[in-house]
């Protein structure tokens, strides 16, 4: 880096930490104004827009008129041709990929089943054929990816990658997740848990835009939660930080599958919610059952107010310890909107220590089912150094 080279305050040192300011602030929002961009760095409107005419003679920044409140603006966007980077996200049952210039634009969007007790190996075997065939049906090679980010359904170690727990995802028990695919596609490889990177997506992109203090819930085969705290994701010590589906609810609950007694996970997860409604309604899938619930449907309606009840109940005891500014709430059970969170929302009233400031806001997801791949396309950009080599290169 240029930083090497020079003396540590002086004016090009100066320069260069305030370029790498602004591309680090493109690469992180994928686009803002130029009027943001000073907003969001602290720098004078002219600094921003004598670097950003720099940068973009460089071929580092793209900019393109746009207008904001009537107001003609500058758009500026990192240079898409810097190269790809790709998020992958293993759920429990399925795989979805999705490839993306480094101005955050989704190029290619794949998903495929998985079987339910599939191994990491098959996994990541499948993860890699996919990827390699989406980089070519774009015209590119692997050479031109950067950096791959990928989630999987379990605590991990993000030091090492590994998955930290044993019985959480069949399977995959102690598997160093960037060793495996890194030798399968030659590109460097970052993994977190799922949950994790969804956090990481709602407070980037989506419904925590400009929260320092968030706790993302995802709610679909199983339960999942991250934990944002000063605006970073908080892992712990070995990435069991915010599992909140294995909150005891009931000590002598049904077993969970971590081996302990009446976690969430046993009252909400889908299956549970599935086999609640066998002898009543037959077979349904999660989606039947949200959308029969929607449609007026009493027992459906009943076991999706019982799940935001019993998430109410772990969610008050995370938010009593960490006192976030929101609570998200994602996966596919999220589909529900307000028969699921309405329900959640009483019990923390209920629940929490009373506060000046009232009970904590409750929003469902913005990203959707398109979280955790963002959260993992995020994390890969974070890891490309751009805002780095850029300023090498100036």
């Amino acid at each position: 880096m240029g930083t090497d080279r020079v003396t540590p305050g002086s004016q090009t040192s100066l320069r260069e930490a305030n370029r790498a300011r602004i591309v680090n602030a493109v690469q992180q929002r994928g686009s803002l104004t130029q009027v943001e961009l000073a907003g969001v760095t602290g720098l004078s409107p002219a600094t921003v827009s004598n670097i950003v005419k720099e940068l973009t003679g460089a071929g580092v920044l793209h900019t393109a008129p746009t207008s904001r409140s009537g107001r003609r603006a500058q758009q500026v966007t990192l240079a898409r041709n810097l190269g790809l980077v790709a998020g992958v996200h293993f759920g429990t049952r399925s795989l979805r990929v999705a490839l993306a210039d480094v101005a955050h634009r989704i190029v290619a969007e794949q998903r495929m089943p998985l079987a339910p007790d599939h191994r990491a190996d098959a996994g990541l075997d499948r993860a890699a054929l996919l990827l390699t065939e989406m980089v070519e049906s774009v015209e590119a090679s692997m050479s031109e990816v950067l950096a791959v980010g990928v989630g999987v359904p379990a605590p991990v170690d993000v030091r090492t990658g590994r998955v930290s727990t044993l019985g959480m995802l069949r399977g995959w028990d102690g598997v160093a997740v960037p060793e495996v695919l890194e030798h399968r596609i030659g590109v460097p490889v970052h993994v977190d848990n799922d949950a994790n990177l969804g956090a990481l997506a709602e407070v980037r992109l989506g419904a925590a835009r400009g929260r320092e203090n968030v706790l993302y819930l995802r709610v679909s085969h199983g339960v999942g939660g991250g934990l944002v705290l000063g605006g970073q994701l908080f892992h712990g010590r070995s990435g069991t930080a915010g599992e909140i589906g294995h909150v005891t609810i009931d000590e002598n609950g049904p077993i969970c599958r971590c081996g302990n007694r009446g976690c969430l996970e046993t009252f909400v997860g889908a299956p549970v919610l599935l086999d609640m409604l066998q002898a009543s309604h037959g077979s349904l899938t999660l989606p039947d059952v949200i959308a029969r619930a929607h449609d007026g449907d009493p027992g459906c309606r009943r076991v999706i107010s019982d799940a935001g009840r019993h998430l109410g109940v772990a969610t008050a005891n995370v938010c009593n310890l960490f006192d976030p500014d929101l609570v998200v709430v994602g996966g596919r059970l999220a589909e529900a909107g307000n028969l699921l969170l309405e329900p959640l929302r009483i019990m923390l009233e209920q629940r929490t220590v009373p506060s000046t400031a009232g009970p904590v806001e409750v929003v469902a997801s913005e990203l959707g089912a398109a979280a955790e791949v963002r959260g993992a396309l995020a994390v890969a950009l974070d890891r490309v150094g751009i805002a780095g080599s850029m300023v090498a290169a100036g």
